[in-house]
């Protein structure tokens, strides 16, 4: 998300990119497969498992989740957005 906006503006997100400290409420920048490859999207980790994690990603819909894999930008199957 760095160079999106004006030179010299700081990205608004703080991201927790570190898969082995992921806590409920933290910041994550997560990736989607298929045709949205390659774009990024921010969301917050509602729950934290041990090889999986559940992000809440749109605004709109606050009590949809996506489920994720756990690393340090988690990764979500297309079919789920």
């Amino acid at each position: 998300m760095q160079g999106m906006g004006e030179e010299g503006e700081a990205c608004p997100f703080e991201f927790n990119f570190d898969e082995k400290t992921f806590k409920i409420g933290d910041t994550v920048s997560f990736r989607v497969n298929g045709s949205l490859e390659g774009f990024p999207f921010v969301g917050t980790l509602v729950e934290v498992h041990e090889d999986f994690v559940m992000i809440a990603g749109d605004p709109k819909e606050p009590e949809k989740y996506y489920r994720g894999t756990r690393e340090s930008r988690p990764m979500v199957d297309y079919s789920e957005i």
